[in-house]
């Protein structure tokens, strides 16, 4: 087994450039580094001569540690199977920069309580399907065109997602939208990202308005992890094939099973589980490690 040391800069910010990742190589003792570009001062590869993980691993921490000061995203990836045929993404603070459960409970009136209870549960700290429970127990009564609303006015997307899609449907990928949020929102996100199927929880609407309560049973990380090898036995992969990104507690399960879980601008408990981690980056980081090189990208 082979290993590679990625560096992944902000593309807002690069911070990449030839001296810094040669004053990386020189603190790690790599002698004669090769180095492979993927992306002139925002990505590149390192090779490292290790055959055991944990060896690899020890090199990631001292990486992290000496970079802990820059905008430079530092992770261990092992080369084989590195281009992954599955994708499973969270939706809510992953591929869009909201929480759509604590816009809809702003528009009841609702927000704050509503927010330190997704606040809590993300960081792991509550049972997810409990507290979904008890969040959308707030909105009923809301009208359904709120929906709409938050949709139109609330939701904007981060950096890179549809990217993210679109290069690994080009390179043969399967891209699913896996999320504890609602069906109703999943439906717009997968559709503008070109995501190949969503799942969610769904809101139970009656006579136009919001009841308060979700189509049982209520998905949480478990579904995750559920859809992950669901999805993987349907097209004949094994989980090591797979790469999986999110950001929150519930994401935790999936991200642990699959090939590649990518902690993405996570909650400290989904970074501390996790083995890959981006803080600085956007949502083409998750190509970059995966080998990807930016003329690949499909934009």
């Amino acid at each position: 087994m082979m290993f590679v040391l990625s560096l992944i800069s902000t593309p807002s910010s690069p911070l990449l450039e030839h001296g810094k990742v040669a004053a990386v190589t020189r603190h790690l003792m790599l002698e004669n580094a090769d180095v492979s570009w993927l992306a002139k001062g925002l990505a590149c590869d390192i090779k490292l001569a290790y055959e055991r993980r944990h060896d690899a691993l020890q090199i990631q921490a001292r990486a992290r540690e000496f970079l802990a000061g820059d905008a430079i995203d530092v992770n261990v990836i092992k080369t084989d199977n590195r281009r992954k045929k599955l994708l499973i993404a969270d939706m809510d603070s992953t591929i869009i920069e909201q929480e759509c459960i604590d816009e809809l409970g702003d528009v009841a009136g609702a927000g704050e309580a509503i927010q330190e209870v997704t606040r809590r549960a993300m960081r792991g700290e509550l049972d997810f399907v409990e507290a979904l429970h008890g969040r959308v127990s707030h909105m009923k009564g809301l009208p359904e065109s709120a929906i709409a609303h938050v949709i139109d006015e609330r939701i904007t997307f981060v950096d890179g997602g549809r990217t993210l899609v679109q290069t690994m449907k080009a390179g043969g990928a399967y891209c699913a939208l896996v999320s504890g949020g609602f069906k109703q929102f999943t439906a717009h996100v997968s559709r503008q990202c070109g995501f190949d199927t969503h799942q969610a929880n769904e809101l139970v609407i009656e006579n136009g308005h919001l009841t308060g309560a979700v189509i049982e049973p209520a998905l949480g990380g478990a579904a995750k992890i559920e859809a992950l090898n669901r999805l993987a036995g349907e097209l004949k992969l094994s989980v090591d094939e797979a790469i999986t990104v999110g950001d929150g507690a519930n994401d935790i399960g999936m991200l642990e099973r699959a090939g590649l879980g990518v902690a993405m601008h996570a909650k400290p408990v989904v970074r501390d589980a996790a083995d890959t981690v981006i803080d600085h980056g956007d949502l083409t980081a998750p190509l970059y490690l995966q080998g990807y090189h930016r003329d690949e990208f499909v934009t």
